[in-house]
């Protein structure tokens, strides 16, 4: 049997200040939300530290070691959770030790200095759906254990390397084609697209960098079909569902 115990002042004080990067960094954990997700994360090579979940829905983690297993009442979760809405349970993931090896073939996404968590989580979790095992990110773009990012993958971080480098350099001396989004560029439907190369996606305010943009050698674009033409961009995010779904049509 399990007993409903407080959330001592420290770990509610660790587990917010996981709301930011440089705590993620200093204390190497993250935070999960939701008991699908969790239960995701917990079948990978991620090291659980804690799950805080209510008294209601233990028993779905039954196989979880009793010392890292805290039953907590709906207010102690709330002040745990960084949702609106909280879910059932929140759980404190050790960040992986970074030791993945570089794929060098396939189709890849590369990622130049995009900001919003929301945008890189569903693009992690796009990749997961079109089969890009590896998205490689600027040192500048979004941390992807930010828990914004972490919820909106709803699970596909567990599935997808996320790797962080100067991608300037990793473009060089790559062997792939790299591909870019440009206003200027050819018509992705009518484009005979490959099942390998690099994507690029650039920030949501500046698009593609000026010195990435240099290093493209396939210009593409997405074209417009409304009236009145007035709509400047498509956000990065549905920018990369398209593109994806184009690379990977038959």
């Amino acid at each position: 049997m399990y007993i409903i115990c407080m959330v001592s002042k420290n770990q509610k004080k660790l587990i917010r200040s996981l709301k930011q990067k440089k705590y993620r960094k200093q204390h190497g954990l993250f935070v999960v939300e939701g008991i699908k997700v969790i239960r995701e994360f917990l079948e990978t090579h991620y090291i659980l530290q804690q799950i805080f979940v209510l008294e209601s829905e233990i028993h779905l983690f039954k196989e979880v070691d009793r010392n890292k297993l805290n039953t907590v009442s709906v207010l102690e979760l709330s002040q745990l959770s960084f949702l609106t809405t909280p879910q059932k349970a929140v759980a404190v993931f050790k960040i992986s030790n970074g030791a993945s090896q570089y794929v060098s073939s396939g189709l890849q996404v590369v990622l130049d200095d995009v900001k919003d968590p929301g945008n890189l989580g569903t693009i992690i979790r796009l990749c997961d759906w079109f089969g890009v095992i590896q998205v490689i990110c600027s040192v500048e773009t979004v941390d992807c254990y930010n828990p914004k990012v972490v919820q909106a993958t709803m699970g596909s971080l567990t599935r997808v390397k996320v790797m962080y480098t100067d991608i300037e350099q990793y473009i060089k001396v790559s062997k792939l084609p790299v591909y870019g989004t440009f206003m200027d560029g050819i018509n992705v439907y009518q484009k005979q697209l490959p099942q390998e190369g690099l994507l690029i996606m650039g920030n949501e305010a500046n698009g593609i960098s000026p010195k990435i943009a240099q290093l493209v050698n396939e210009r593409i674009a997405i074209p417009r079909f409304g009236t009145t033409q007035k709509t400047e961009s498509l956000n990065v995010a549905t920018a990369t569902a398209i593109l994806l779904s184009e690379f990977r049509r038959a």
